[in-house]
């Protein structure tokens, strides 16, 4: 049993001590971002590096080194795109009364190069992998790539909790793409097909005979695509996501006294 429970409980306090740490740094003082930036990139040049190491490592521990590195990859980039430093060529709140394929070509504008970098990130957690018996890294990676679209697609067409508290000031702006409404046709698409994936991956594990190795990283995988199906959910009940990470939006809370930049902060759209 505590070969399923460790993986479980390693990829809970990853998520959620992850997300909260990302989250303080991006609410800090811009005179901080260029160190954070600096360090995260050490980060991620070390977590590539490591996967090029454990790429055919069958251990449980190279299954748990391989699924560390790609979420410290996958933080590169929401620490980049929080910290403003990597978003897209338009930096300013969407016009007001902008609607289909207009407000698509916009909200694709202000995350260009967010979703560029993506990408870039990917293939270069696949060529670092390679033909290597150790795919737990890239497994994770894209999962994490596969729901993060997902829940960015629902947040623009229209969900209960569009995440804007979790924005820090200087991307308040961002929250103009975004929709509030109950709900829209591709959530209950989007919860199946991360439902169902999370499911097959337990389902897999569930029939035994698969090694230490797979089921280590099985379960990691298994529990953030949960996590995943989860996240989605949160967009649309009635619930304070944001007391999960409380402690992390201290710093957002001091950031809010600060005056704001003129012409930054957009009204929210409806």
């Amino acid at each position: 049993m505590s070969d399923l429970a460790l993986p479980v409980l390693y990829t809970l306090f990853a998520w959620w001590f992850s997300t909260g740490v990302i989250l303080y740094l991006d609410g800090l003082p811009p005179r901080t971002f260029p160190l954070t930036l600096q360090g995260a990139t050490v980060v991620l040049g070390a977590a590539l590096y490591a996967l090029v190491h454990t790429r055919n490592d069958t251990s449980v521990a190279g299954a748990y080194c391989a699924f560390t590195c790609a979420l410290l990859v996958w933080a590169w980039q929401e620490v980049a795109f929080l910290l403003g430093v990597v978003t897209g060529p338009r930096r300013t709140a969407c016009p007001p009364g902008a609607t289909g394929w207009r407000r698509t070509g916009y909200a694709v504008q202000a995350v260009l190069y967010h979703e560029l970098a993506l990408i870039v990130l990917a293939i270069g957690v696949v060529a670092c992998v390679g033909p290597g018996e150790n795919r737990v890294g890239v497994w994770t990676f894209m999962a994490l790539w596969g729901m993060r679209q997902s829940a960015k697609l629902n947040i623009f067409l229209g969900v209960r909790n569009i995440g804007d508290n979790f924005l820090p000031p200087h991307l308040r702006y961002m929250a103009s793409y975004f929709r509030r409404a109950p709900m829209n046709p591709l959530f209950p698409i989007s919860v199946t097909l991360g439902t169902g994936a999370a499911v097959l991956v337990w389902w897999h594990l569930a029939e035994g005979q698969v090694s230490a190795f797979d089921t280590a990283g099985l379960s990691l995988v298994g529990t953030m695509l949960a996590l995943g199906a989860l996240e989605h959910w949160l967009l649309v009940l009635p619930l304070p996501t944001e007391a999960l990470w409380r402690w992390g939006m201290k710093s957002h809370q001091k950031a809010a006294d600060a005056p704001a930049v003129p012409g930054t902060l957009p009204t929210k759209a409806g």
